[in-house]
């Protein structure tokens, strides 16, 4: 099925994705829609613009109605730009996270959780470390960055082990009573991964789990290299210290260095993308959240844009549950989803070169919009790169030979398109990664349009 074919069977045709379980919310469906509409604020000329809620996330009582609730409660429903941290909220994943805590419970591995940006990594260790709180783990939890370094960022993670674990000292010792943590005990002027493994190994009473994310920021090859060489001292010791690394990568080889002598000690998760039910599950624990109900067309196009990402999937129902509001409706229709699907447009435009914008513009008008929107999902599908067969496997019938003359030009010329054949990536991948959110979208919005006037007609 083509990319058309796909957008029409979600936003015009008859298909619905069955939700595994009732969407509770806190009212009926008719106190929903006899609910009142905000009174406007009289004033002379054109309405100013205001906030809908104080800084101390309390509602604004001169603007205090339903609605107003209900977008306070869909703020933390629904949070695109934030990772999962509420368990309620955490949709899927749960194979992933079973396996996670197995492989750091029962098998004493370091785990490398890799996988593109937006698909869910970070909300996927929040509830990891929850999990291992609630276990009594010493949890300590660092994003990495360009400067990152291994003293810096190991003497950190050892203050957070208090003392009174290390088997040198008794519950009386002066140092344990006084709240001493193990950065106590390290160097002044620097300490290498043998070091810290050695007095880690002294560790009894308490497991600890090191998490570092973002790992793909770090940009020093000697921290990465005093990351994996920790590893494998920790490991040979069967030390109760374990590390957890997360990162933007297509496999483990590009994400974390010198792994062949690592391997059996740790486990490598790329993380999905989503499928169907999951993403339909974001969707519902967002309505039992805030309050809105998505009709089965707002949910069918949230399913079929996000093409697997949690990421989007958030964003639209963010958006539509706004456009909703802002109408004075907690009910959310397909006309508020493809009014999210503009919105975010807007959004994944802003974030690219003007260039790119150039490029595709007038590649769009020499007719290839829906090549690229094909081209498009299928890299967001792969992760960010893709090969023929990908492209062949999501192209309509009678449609692979001009799309694939189409990307053999584009990374012939260098334009959006690029040629990666090296260990890390296949075939070819978007010179700049928003491109590929923007042509997802361009392609959605052209044809959430003709879908959503056939519906209107279909009704009246």
């Amino acid at each position: 099925m083509g990319f058309a074919d796909q957008m029409r069977s979600m936003f015009g045709g008859k298909r619905r994705l069955k939700v595994d379980a009732p969407v509770s919310v806190p009212v009926s469906r008719s106190e929903l829609l006899r609910a009142e509409p905000p009174k406007p604020e009289v004033r002379n000329g054109p309405q100013f613009p205001r906030f809908h809620a104080m800084a101390t996330d309390q509602l604004d009582r001169k603007r205090l109605d339903r609605f107003g609730a209900v977008r306070m409660k869909l703020r933390n429903a629904f949070t695109p730009s934030q990772p999962v941290a509420d368990r309620q909220m955490f949709a899927g994943r749960s194979e992933v996270l079973t396996s996670m805590i197995r492989s750091i419970e029962d098998q004493r591995l370091h785990l490398v959780l890799y996988g593109e940006r937006g698909i869910g990594k970070t909300s996927l260790l929040h509830m990891l470390s929850e999990a291992a709180r609630e276990a009594r783990y010493i949890v300590f939890y660092s994003s990495c960055g360009a400067a990152s370094n291994f003293e810096e960022t190991f003497r950190a993670a050892a203050e957070e082990i208090p003392v009174l674990f290390h088997s040198g000292f008794s519950p009386t010792n002066t140092n344990a009573e006084r709240g001493s943590s193990l950065s106590d005990l390290l160097p002044e002027k620097g300490f290498s991964p043998r070091q810290l493994a050695d007095m880690c190994a002294k560790l009894i009473g308490t497991r600890v789990l090191i998490i570092l994310d973002e790992f793909d920021r770090a940009v020093s090859e000697t921290f990465r290299r005093d990351v994996s060489e920790l590893m494998k001292f920790l490991s040979d010791r069967s030390v109760r210290v374990q590390l957890i690394i997360a990162g933007v990568a297509t496999d483990l080889v590009e994400l974390l260095e010198h792994t062949p002598s690592i391997r059996r000690n740790l486990l490598a998760v790329r993380v999905p993308l989503m499928n169907d039910e999951e993403i339909l599950s974001l969707v519902a624990n967002g309505e039992r959240s805030s309050g809105l109900v998505f009709e089965p067309g707002a949910r069918d196009a949230v399913v079929a844009v996000a093409n697997g990402s949690p990421y989007i999937a958030s964003l639209l129902c963010h958006h539509a549950g706004l456009i909703a509001l802002d109408a004075s409706r907690l009910i959310v229709n397909a006309d508020d989803a493809a009014g999210a699907v503009k919105q975010a447009l807007i959004e994944f435009e802003s974030r690219i070169a003007k260039p790119a914008v150039t490029q595709v513009g007038r590649l769009l008008e020499e007719g290839g919009g829906p090549a690229l929107a094909t081209i498009a999902g299928v890299a967001l599908r792969g992760g960010g790169d893709f090969d023929l067969a990908d492209l062949q496997a999501a192209t309509p019938e009678g449609e692979f030979t001009n799309y694939k003359r189409l990307v053999e030009k584009l990374a012939a010329e260098n334009v959006i398109l690029e040629r990666c054949d090296d260990e890390y990536r296949k075939g070819y991948a978007f010179i700049e990664e928003g491109v590929r959110h923007y042509l997802w979208f361009l392609g959605a919005q052209a044809e959430a349009r003709p879908a959503s006037k056939a519906q209107r007609a279909n009704t009246a």
